[in-house]
């Protein structure tokens, strides 16, 4: 049993030591975080104590928010460490009116939000009548994404000025 508990114990220390953490201080904090490709959920959930797990070695990370310009870089990581990433993002022009608006619902709230194919937020910014996505007239592809890439959900919906569209 001893012996057990010991070969346990070496293979755990052994992958952590394969693997580092990312931290993230951005401005705006829900800005989206991606690395190699891959949505993580909104950049304010790395910010006080949690973290993300990474493979050592260099990744493409990438911060987007729809109101600021994106942010792609690479970054290391080393095995056994912190890396703490600190960003301020450039805001864009305001969009302008008229807008018609979208709201989003879905169990998993940092379900990633995509709008024709554009990452737009997570789910809970959009979930009430108080947060909603405003968005001008128009034909729109949505899409929410789960953290776990399980129960996809894709819609095709046609936003009117000054009325609101659920999508679950």
């Amino acid at each position: 049993m001893r012996t057990l508990t010991i070969l346990v114990l070496l293979s755990v220390a052994c992958f952590a030591a394969d693997t580092g953490r990312l931290k993230t201080e951005v401005n705006p904090g829900r800005a989206g975080v991606f690395v190699d490709g891959k949505y993580l959920g909104p950049a304010a959930n790395f910010k006080v104590g949690q973290t993300y797990e990474l493979p050592a070695g260099e990744h493409d990370l990438k911060l987007v928010d729809p109101r600021y310009q994106e942010i792609d870089k690479k970054i290391t990581i080393v095995a056994g460490k912190k890396l703490v990433v600190k960003e301020t993002m450039t805001a864009l022009p305001e969009a302008k009116p008229p807008f018609g608006y979208l709201r989003t619902e879905n169990p998993d709230h940092f379900a990633a939000v995509y709008v024709n194919d554009r990452f737009m937020g997570h789910v809970d910014e959009f979930s009430n009548p108080a947060q909603k996505l405003a968005l001008n007239p128009g034909t729109y592809e949505v899409k929410i994404v789960p953290l776990n890439g399980q129960g996809t959900v894709t819609k095709t919906v046609t936003l009117e000025a000054e009325k609101t569209v659920i999508v679950k």
